[in-house]
């Protein structure tokens, strides 16, 4: 099992994209795993024969652990790989046959394309995606989950039944942010996260990960950003040392990251060391999330819709009139095992403020 990333110590083995007899070049993909941090396709690092695949689909195994063996096509002579000897169904391959088993297929459907045509994994794949099974019942298909939709709810239940999950909401007025953000172009992300990192400074037992023993507070603000892959998945890259960016550079360096997500262009390590966690789900206009922390983190911010709204402005001569501003709500989820709520109270007022009473034409020259 190659290496991912520093903080990676073991993955799951979702596809073999070889198989026994396969030949493989350099750089071609032999495998697709699943970590906790990031689904990628493995390379090959030699060309050759694959010879023998030792884990099967769905096993977890610790990084270094030896899973396949490649007949290398240079150096000693290469051992002698009998040709498929394809039975009725046209292939020989354990996975192959899992697969079929699964998706119930009839083997006399499948035309192989593999070597002494035998069925590969690719055929049957495309013959499911041109033949979807059948619903068991009238108007019900079933949408099998995915490796990052089988990673992400087992890591989601984990922080659930870890954390002790406690939810405050604020409402926050936009209206000092509002210039700034129309004149610079820039979303209402960037302001907010300048915020929070204020705050964060003030505040800084939000900014830790919680262990047996205590918080592990960090010095420096490691944001992870909740990134969409098309409805096809969440993932959390992370934009380190936030607290040395100015507003523009810390625009840039949020949607650099996202971009680069959604592209697949990081790597296990992109995704690791996060100490505190924003997720954006204001786009759509949602009015409240309550959030699921990303362990071991203390706490993790969500950013609703901002939308105008009447609120009461006070008045020279004491009373209040009616105005219209942008106005939205921070809703923090955290660990109470943390800290109390007295203590994440303050926090988001902190950001609250902040954005209500800075003036955000300066930060943003």
């Amino acid at each position: 099992m190659p290496q991912m990333g520093e903080t990676v110590t073991e993955g799951t083995i979702t596809a073999w994209l070889k198989a026994p007899g396969d030949p493989i070049a350099v750089d071609e993909a032999l495998l697709e795993i699943s970590t906790d941090k990031v689904d990628s396709e493995i390379p090959s690092p030699v060309a050759g024969v694959v010879a023998e695949l030792l884990v099967p689909e769905g096993d977890t195994v610790p990084i270094g652990e030896l899973i396949a063996r490649i007949t290398t096509t240079a150096g000693s002579p290469a051992p002698v790989v009998d040709e498929p000897r394809p039975d009725e169904a046209g292939f020989c391959s354990p996975v192959v046959r899992r697969l079929v088993d699964e998706h119930g297929i009839d083997p006399a459907d499948i035309k192989g394309s593999g070597r002494g045509g035998r069925v590969t994994r690719d055929d049957v794949l495309a013959l499911v995606a041109d033949h979807p099974p059948a619903a068991d019942r009238p108007g019900v298909r079933l949408v099998p989950f995915t490796a990052i939709r089988r990673t992400i709810g087992r890591n989601l239940v984990a922080s659930l039944a870890t954390a002790a999950h406690t939810l405050v909401v604020v409402e926050v007025d936009f209206a000092r942010v509002e210039p700034a953000k129309e004149r610079t172009g820039l979303t209402w992300l960037p302001f907010i996260v300048r915020a929070v990192v204020d705050a964060l400074d003030q505040y800084p037992l939000v900014n830790a990960h919680v262990t047996p023993e205590g918080l592990d507070v960090h010095d420096g603000v490691h944001l992870g950003v909740a990134v969409d892959l098309d409805f096809e998945g969440l993932v959390v890259p992370v934009v380190r040392d936030v607290q040395d960016l100015r507003l523009d550079a810390l625009a840039d360096a949020l949607k650099e990251t996202a971009a680069a997500a959604r592209e697949h262009r990081l790597d296990a390590d992109d995704y690791a060391g996060g100490t505190f966690t924003l997720t954006n789900a204001g786009r759509y206009g949602t009015l409240l999330t309550a959030p699921i922390i990303n362990q071991p983190q203390a706490a993790i911010l969500s950013t609703d819709g901002v939308k105008v709204r009447p609120v009461a402005v006070p008045l020279a001569d004491g009373g209040h009139g009616l105005a219209f501003h942008p106005v939205g709500n921070l809703a923090l989820s955290f660990d109470h095992r943390a800290f109390d709520g007295a203590y994440a109270s303050a926090f988001v007022a902190r950001v609250r403020d902040t954005l209500e009473q800075r003036d955000w034409e300066d930060e943003a020259r």
